[in-house]
């Protein structure tokens, strides 16, 4: 096992007060950078331990999901209702630098150990909470699920068939996606901390996380298009049946689709105007899975990964909890490794070049630790000084990142590095722009200007352009490396090198500079020239394999972009930790699909743990039960829309019995068999059934009001576009006014958490339009004269407008 002190985080000490996904997720990314994270738990233990998709009787032991969160972590069980346990705990944070929780709002205020309690103990101390709607605002006890989360941001309402109706993202993907906030929010304090001496709170919304994650900026899209609906769909193609199971496919652009027509015999199809895009496909879907299942059923998934690979088009075999063990890509490259537990799981998501990776380690037993941490606690103390926040500065305040990303992943991770202090220049060129300019973009006069997604995932940037073709775009890129920190990019694994920017070249530029790297499938491997798109990795890493009908898996749907790049701020942190270290530069390697292996991990979990093969169950899970959408009557205001739907999630026993009081206690919910969750599991079809028909006859957003309020977790499936307004959101101050030079005063969605001080938090400016800083860098910065300006835009190595007719 490499040597502690080897790791960038070796030293920092973290008290955990979190259970079960979001929080003790984020702690195990700490935890295997060279963190000391102590769990402190109640005397019976976190849920977690007891808990397994499959069902499995954990009564004589902790589950092997919880062993993979909580490896290498220590654990006390102090009860911190009692004054020994929260004196206990108050005197262990004097020696702490960040303490993550997700009791929700009142939570440690009701123990006595709230921010200003932990302050006074420790002023450097950061707080960092997670709960389903954030601390504040008026949603902030709401009861809530991942379930109901995603029905609230969007996300369930646009994923399916029409005639079959809307589905989840099942596998606890919000929790998941809310752990890489606390992750950031964790880096984020604890650096400001540091270079202040003065600790912050990071308050981390679900609700937020989930806007970000779950959707494609649809309130920007619904500002865009007042009144627009987003209609319920699938990706087609995507997921389709070969000879020998089943392939993903991913046709973005006009021209992946083309190139797709023309490999399977059908270039007419591909020439055809009304399916130039995948919103128009679905308008013929029959037809279009005609053709494509026309060729694909003719051929072994060896067979179409090889040809439509050649043609450059984005392709993956889909992952279960056992076929992911198999893919060559993933056993090269060493990604699942033994658990001391007893299973199999996936290592860290990311890489630092020269660093050695981090061996599992056992999840501690309850209160293992105790005796040990309680010998060790210091003397209590005080501290009378004022806390000050007004020095503090943001997290990434005078990093400098040249910005080579292009689509949402790499564009995301250095919109919150911008948000978080960063002086990010973004690199595109008029010849190849960022792809996504143009995804989900309203036709106008200069349309590369209004997509939502790029107008989100880009705030507070300089944009400038270079032909990195040109032999003058890659002498000013040359320079732009020199006085910078960070290089970004997500391209795959070849195209810096046939820039000429190889690693050498890049340290021997600049020796401190830091190179982050953001492919697909990863840097070696025999995957590693592939192209690949989000769909592709939730293909690939089995999230996909549990989303869906039960006779067709269906991708999650966008969520692997943004928590790719979550992680990938993460991971750049601990390069910065690193060359803090050493002084040197190094490559930081985030794989697109790493990430998505840890979100999916428990499919390999439960295979290599106890046997079970994790499949499809439609809007079921394994932590609520009943939990389905049910349609109910629409009003008259209502009627453009076909269907209102509620989604249900009944989590505990006393949630059922407050939901049989909402219906009135009829006898078939007042069956005794069913006041327990193993009855209802038992029951589900009837369950639903009786629901159904009763929610029928029911005003949706009336009926939601009555569930809430008798704390049962249900809400309205949302259309993306009508996000905007919501109380909790507007609250919050989750959106933020920006105007861009072509769109206007338009509300943009921040960081998934707020922080104590909004001085930590830089809000500059909206997207750049394309090229909108090129003198500012260009002349301002690197000192080009007016002639020289003048003389790269006529080569068109630099220029405000795409080379090529939009």
């Amino acid at each position: 096992m490499p040597d502690a002190t080897a790791f960038p985080l070796h030293g920092l000490r973290v008290l955990d007060l979190s259970t079960e996904i979001a929080g003790p997720y984020a702690t195990k990314l700490l935890v295997d950078a060279g963190a000391e994270v102590i769990k402190i738990e109640g005397p019976s233990g976190d849920p977690l331990r007891q808990f397994s998709s499959s069902g499995q009787d954990l009564s004589a032991r902790d589950g092997a999901l919880f062993q993979f969160l909580n490896g290498g972590k220590r654990s006390v069980d102090w009860d911190l209702e009692t004054e020994a346990g929260r004196e206990a705990f108050l005197r262990l944070a004097q020696t702490a630098d960040l303490v993550v929780e997700s009791g929700g709002a009142g939570w440690l205020e009701a123990r006595g150990i709230d921010f200003a309690t932990l302050r006074a103990r420790n002023p450097a101390l950061s707080l960092v909470s997670v709960s389903p709607y954030g601390r504040t605002g008026p949603w902030a006890e709401r009861p809530a699920t991942d379930f109901t989360l995603q029905a609230e941001v969007g996300s369930t309402a646009y994923r399916g068939l029409p005639d079959r109706g809307p589905l989840y993202a099942p596998g606890r993907l919000g929790e998941y996606s809310a752990g890489a906030a606390v992750a950031v929010g964790a880096l984020a304090t604890w650096r400001s901390a540091r270079a202040s001496g003065v600790g912050l709170h990071a308050d981390v919304s679900m609700l937020e996380a989930l806007c970000l994650c779950f959707t494609t900026y649809h309130d920007l899209f619904g500002q865009f298009v007042p009144g627009f609906a987003i209609p319920i769909a699938i990706e087609t193609p995507s997921i389709e049946p070969c000879k020998d199971g089943w392939i993903g496919l991913c046709t973005y652009t006009g021209q992946q689709w083309k190139d797709l027509c023309a490999l399977i015999g059908r270039p007419d199809v591909g020439d055809d105007e009304r399916f130039y895009d995948g919103s128009a496909r679905m308008q013929h879907l029959d037809f279009i899975l005609d053709v494509i299942h026309g060729w694909t059923k003719t051929q072994t998934m060896a067979e179409v990964t090889e040809l439509v690979g050649l043609m450059r088009i984005p392709v993956a075999p889909i992952g279960d909890g056992k076929s992911v063990l198999e893919f060559d890509q993933f056993a090269e490259r060493g990604v699942f490794v033994d658990h001391p537990d007893g299973f199999k799981a996936p290592r860290v998501p990311y890489q630092v070049h020269g660093m050695p990776l981090p061996a599992f380690r056992k999840a501690p037993a309850l209160g293992a630790d105790r005796a040990a941490i309680e010998a060790s606690l210091p003397e209590a103390t005080t501290s009378g000084a004022p806390i000050d926040e007004s020095g503090v500065k943001p997290a990434f305040d005078g990093l400098r990142v040249i910005d080579l990303t292009a689509f949402w992943a790499g564009p995301l991770a250095t919109c919150i590095l911008s948000t978080l202090g960063a002086d990010v220049v973004k690199v595109e060129s008029i010849q190849r722009p960022d792809g996504m300019r143009f995804a989900g973009a309203v036709p106008s006069e200069a349309l590369w200007e209004t997509s939502p997604i790029f107008h989100g995932a880009n705030l507070s940037k300089k944009g400038i352009t270079l032909n990195l073709d040109a032999e003058e775009g890659k002498a000013i890129l040359r320079r732009l490396f020199e006085d910078a920190d960070v290089v970004i990019e997500n391209f795959s694994a070849r195209v810096m090198e046939n820039f000429g920017f190889t690693w050498e070249v890049l340290h021997e530029i600049n020796p401190r500079l830091i190179s982050v790297r953001m492919p697909a499938w990863g840097l070696d491997g025999p995957w590693k020239d592939r192209t690949g798109f989000a769909p592709n990795v939730e293909q690939a890493s089995g999230l996909a394999w549990i989303t869906g009908y039960e006779d067709m898996p269906l991708i999650p749907r966008g969520v692997c972009d943004p928590v790719g790049g979550m992680h990938t701020v993460y991971a750049l942190a601990m390069g910065l930790e690193e060359r803090e270290r050493t002084g040197e530069g190094m490559v930081v390697e985030v794989p697109l699909v790493e990430p998505a292996l840890n979100m999916a991990a428990e499919q390999v979990i439960e295979w290599t743990a106890y046997g079970e093969f994790l499949g499809r169950r439609e809007n079921r899970g394994p932590v609520a039960s009943p939990q389905a959408v049910f349609v109910t009557k629409a009003s008259a205001e209502e009627k453009r829309f076909e269907k209102r739907h509620v989604a249900l999630a009944v989590e505990t026993d006393a949630q059922w019995a407050a939901l049989v009081e909402v219906l009135g206690a009829p006898d078939w919910a007042s069956d005794p068999h069913l006041a327990k969750e193993a009855g209802r599991r038992d029951a589900e079809d009837a369950i639903e059934a009786a629901l159904g028909a009763w929610f029928a006859e029911q005003d949706c957003d009336a009926v939601v009001d009555r569930l809430v309020a008798a704390g049962v977790p249900a809400a309205t499936l949302v259309n993306g576009y009508m996000i905007s307004p919501n109380p909790q959101l507007d609250a919050r101050g989750f959106r933020r006014p920006m105007t861009h030079a072509v769109k206007g005063e338009m509300l943009y969605a921040g960081l998934p958490f707020t922080l104590s001080n909004e001085a930590a938090n830089v809000y500059a400016w909206a997207a750049p339009t394309m090229g909108q800083h090129n003198r500012e860098v260009l002349q301002g910065e690197l000192g080009l004269s007016d002639d020289e300006f003048a003389e790269l835009e006529a080569k068109q190595v630099i220029g405000t407008r795409p080379a090529f007719d939009v």
